[in-house]
């Protein structure tokens, strides 16, 4: 069960996967990596709102509420994003950032 385990527990792990998110999306050229640091930084705000809402509000769902929202938001963005990849590659052949100049055919 989550009572035995400190808050600053869950804040560490979400401190540290939304920060290798954001450096994965600076860092990166490539973009599926790119999404996947996007789906890092998703995630860690979701370990956020459940941690949260179990320490301050153990009563209610809200912030599971709003990770499923979160999650299902992060789903369709993922959808769209790659479905845009793909075509970016089939246009360019290759899925590199700085070598694709221009998204318009």
């Amino acid at each position: 069960m989550i009572q035995g385990i400190p808050l600053y527990y869950f804040l560490i792990v979400a401190t540290i996967m939304f920060f290798v998110g954001v450096y994965g999306f600076l860092t990166r050229k490539n973009l599926i990596t790119m999404l996947m640091s996007i789906e890092l930084i998703l995630n860690s705000v979701n370990i956020n709102f459940v941690a949260f809402n179990r320490f301050l509000y153990p009563d209610t769902l809200h912030g599971h509420f709003f990770t499923l929202f979160i999650i299902a938001v992060a789903a369709s963005e993922a959808a769209v994003a790659i479905a845009i990849i793909i075509n970016i590659y089939r246009k360019f052949t290759n899925i590199d950032v700085e070598k694709v100049s221009e998204m318009k055919y």
